[in-house]
């Protein structure tokens, strides 16, 4: 059973930038594939980006690309740099753990889910 903990969300202006952490409790963290998804209210959880488990692909929703950047270190940890946010972005952020593919972008390949922390961005 892997743990996830995400933490840096808030509250920022349009144009500002916000980095998000997700800290895995498992050992063999390298194995996974580690996803960031959002949900704002009312609507659908949806795809922000993805770090492979193998050969360090990433791979990101259009929404966001050329504004965040996934990455993740030795120390179990994943990161979302989020640069020139938009109040669109305003969701909750999630970050999530698939052992099984490559380079999952859909909600429901996804094992293990962290509770999410909110971004806010206003206008």
């Amino acid at each position: 059973q892997v743990q996830l903990v995400e933490s840096g969300g808030g509250l920022v202006q349009a144009g500002g930038s916000l980095r998000l952490s997700c800290t895995a409790s498992e050992r063999t963290f390298s194995r996974y594939a580690m996803g960031w998804f959002r949900q704002a209210p009312g609507k659908e959880r949806e795809f922000v980006a993805v770090s492979s488990r193998t050969s360090g692909r990433t791979y990101y929703a259009e929404s966001v690309k050329g504004r965040f950047t996934i990455s993740r270190d030795n120390a179990k940890n994943t990161y979302l740099q989020m640069n020139s946010l938009k109040p669109e972005d305003t969701a909750v952020y999630y970050c999530a753990a698939d052992f099984k593919r490559i380079v999952p972008i859909y909600a429901y390949e996804y094992d293990y889910w962290g509770q999410g922390t909110q971004v806010t961005v206003s206008s």
